[in-house]
């Protein structure tokens, strides 16, 4: 089973075999209803086909529920160690009241503009806001079906139906940063996502506010797909703690930390170096994205020097993005700065994408435990090999970032 088979299939069988993800996903399905209430995690969506006309929309289950926000953001799956078939489950549960919208059409609600964006955008928008789920009452036009959005950057979107109308049952609560910034119409995007992070607002909570349009210049704003907002959302912010990261002194050995979580296993090494980042990935055959068990390993790669990158990682993807934002946060946080390769694992445990928010949440978690030091990197290569169940070598042959190392002369090799 491959994830383009999967996108095409949405459980239908085309491979031949019972598929994991539906059945999984499936089995909390509710009984169709065309009216019902229920309080959204808070969670919405922009889809990215057809655009500038695109689909966006609402999630919520088909009723209340004490434990809301674990149907929608990883920083709760990690934190209470949820399995696939759990994220599986709370997915399963969420109904997709959809209505199509172009991507400008949340400048219509401007000050000074006497035109206002249909009823059920302004919802999804004071829904997005709220840091707390929200009751909210959905009339669909018809039932919901059982097709699933499957992508490796997202966790499942399933069970889509067309809106009718939305009744907000209660006002959301929304933090005053969150309100004061959506407010502003004079202040850029990069600014308010950086201001809104400073006030410890969620990394989950800033995309869907980016994605809902309420970010930016009045005259600039517009909807922002879900999947390029998670990417826009942890680039701006990773390179924001960037610009004071390359200013402090280089540790002085070498860093391992480890982490694992749903099938994920990373190694992730620092280096008494210069920033640079690399992130490389192996699909282990008999998984997901490589179903293959007598194929080929590929390892997917991208690199940056200290000067950065300015083409977009295609071959990692969004993932790239997740883990550098999670390594800033740790440099920030020691004052340092260093050299940086991330080894991932992807092993057939990861029978389904739950989306870039887990990986973020991986690799956040593994910075915070203590690290292994080193005085040699052929000990930490040594070290990080135990662990692994892939050659370390396939990785360190490819790796542009190790290639670079100890090219350039430093300081401390003239005292």
């Amino acid at each position: 089973m491959n994830i383009d088979l999967c996108i095409k299939c949405k459980g239908k069988g085309l491979c031949g075999k019972p598929c994991p993800i539906i059945n999984k996903f499936k089995a909390s399905m509710p009984k169709p209803k065309l009216h019902f209430s229920g309080n959204s995690p808070p969670e919405i969506f922009v889809g990215r086909f057809n655009y500038p006309q695109v689909n966006t929309g609402i999630l919520a289950p088909q009723e209340h529920t004490d434990e809301a926000e674990t149907l929608s953001m990883p920083e709760q799956w990690h934190s209470n160690k949820f399995s696939i078939e759990q994220i599986l489950n709370s997915r399963g549960k969420l109904i997709y009241g959809r209505f199509k919208s172009s991507i400008k059409s949340v400048r219509n609600n401007l000050p000074k503009l006497n035109s206002k964006i249909p009823r059920p955008l302004q919802i999804m928008q004071e829904i997005s806001m709220a840091y707390k789920p929200v009751d909210t009452e959905i009339f669909l036009k018809k039932l919901p079906n059982q097709n699933i959005y499957l992508t490796s950057e997202m966790p499942i979107i399933g069970n889509p139906a067309p809106l009718l109308k939305a009744r907000l049952q209660e006002n959301p609560k929304v933090h005053k940063k969150v309100d004061y910034l959506t407010n502003d119409y004079d202040v850029k995007s990069v600014t308010a996502m950086k201001e809104l992070y400073k006030s410890k607002i969620p990394t989950s909570n800033i995309i869907k506010i980016l994605s809902a349009g309420l970010l930016g210049i009045a005259k600039n704003r517009k909807l922002v797909p879900t999947r390029w907002a998670i990417t826009a959302t942890d680039d701006t912010l990773s390179k924001q703690l960037l610009s004071k990261i390359k200013y402090f002194s280089e540790i002085s050995e070498f860093y391992l930390f480890t982490s694992y979580y749903l099938g994920n296993h990373y190694e992730i090494i620092l280096l008494p170096d210069k920033f640079s980042f690399e992130v490389m990935e192996a699909e282990i055959p008999g998984t997901l994205w490589n179903p293959d068990t007598n194929s080929k390993i590929y390892i997917s790669k991208d690199y940056e020097s200290f000067r950065g990158r300015k083409k977009y990682a295609d071959n990692v993807t969004g993932a790239y993005y997740a883990n550098r934002l999670a390594l800033t946060e740790f440099l920030i946080k020691i004052k340092r700065q260093a050299s940086c390769l991330v080894l991932r694992e992807c092993r057939p445990e990861y029978y389904a994408p739950c989306g870039i928010g887990i990986l973020r949440e991986a690799t956040r978690h593994a910075f915070t435990k203590k690290p292994e030091k080193f005085s040699t990197l052929n000990e930490t290569l040594q070290t990080a090999q135990k662990k692994l169940k892939l050659p370390i070598n396939l990785f360190t042959s490819q790796s542009s970032l190790l290639k670079e190392f100890g090219k350039q002369s430093r300081l401390t090799q003239f005292f």
